[in-house]
């Protein structure tokens, strides 16, 4: 079975979002908007010979770059943490997205040097028209390997689309970490999670 960081490379492949202006980003749907904005990423890296070899820091720079930005972090927080957001105080909260973003970043990091040479294949979307709340699905063929089937859901906001869940080969992001880190804060609460988050970020370099 495919480990979940594993199929994170995948998602990395498809949904390589590029930051832009909220003018630019509302005139884009939001199926044309991975389209476009996957074909930058991965000309990027296949253009760029320190990415291939490797360079942690300009993987990291890329990954901060095109993927982070379009992220809709609070909410993602909000449901990654559950009911325990609602109980958080507001430097708790803080300090889990600024670490959360981070575990996001390393780990969109470490799938980007995994790029071999991929293709995406993308499905047609069905949404009704003004829709507000809409999935976009890809599938990744791989050299020799099943494709992994990618599906990531977007809500549009005043700045444009953002992404606030992607589910790969039936494994949700946000349900994901949901259940590892509601573990650790019944065990030993939230504080403990933000403390065990940061140790690893540091560790990471991020």
């Amino acid at each position: 079975m495919k480990t979940f960081l594993g199929l994170l490379t995948g998602f990395i492949l498809s949904a390589g979002l590029m930051a832009g202006s909220g003018a630019a980003v509302a005139e884009v749907s939001a199926d044309d908007l991975v389209k476009q904005t996957a074909e930058d990423v991965l000309a990027t890296i296949k253009n760029d010979k320190e990415i291939q070899a490797g360079n942690q820091q300009k993987i990291f720079a890329l990954a901060e770059e095109k993927i982070l930005p379009n992220f809709d972090f609070d909410r993602v927080c909000r449901m990654v943490l559950g009911k325990n957001w609602k109980s958080a105080s507001p430097e708790q909260q803080a300090a889990f997205q600024k670490e959360f973003r981070s575990l996001l970043l390393r780990t969109y990091a470490t799938a980007l040097g995994k790029y071999k040479n991929q293709v995406i294949e993308y499905k047609p979307m069905r949404a009704e028209p003004g829709a507000k709340n809409v999935s976009v699905k890809t599938q990744i063929l791989q050299p020799g390997g099943q494709p992994i089937t990618v599906d990531y859901s977007l809500v549009k906001v005043d700045s444009g689309w953002k992404v606030y869940d992607i589910v790969i080969e039936s494994v949700s992001l946000v349900t994901n970490y949901r259940s590892q880190f509601s573990n650790e804060i019944r065990t030993n609460g939230l504080d403990s999670l933000n403390k065990k988050l940061a140790e690893k970020n540091k560790a990471a370099g991020v």
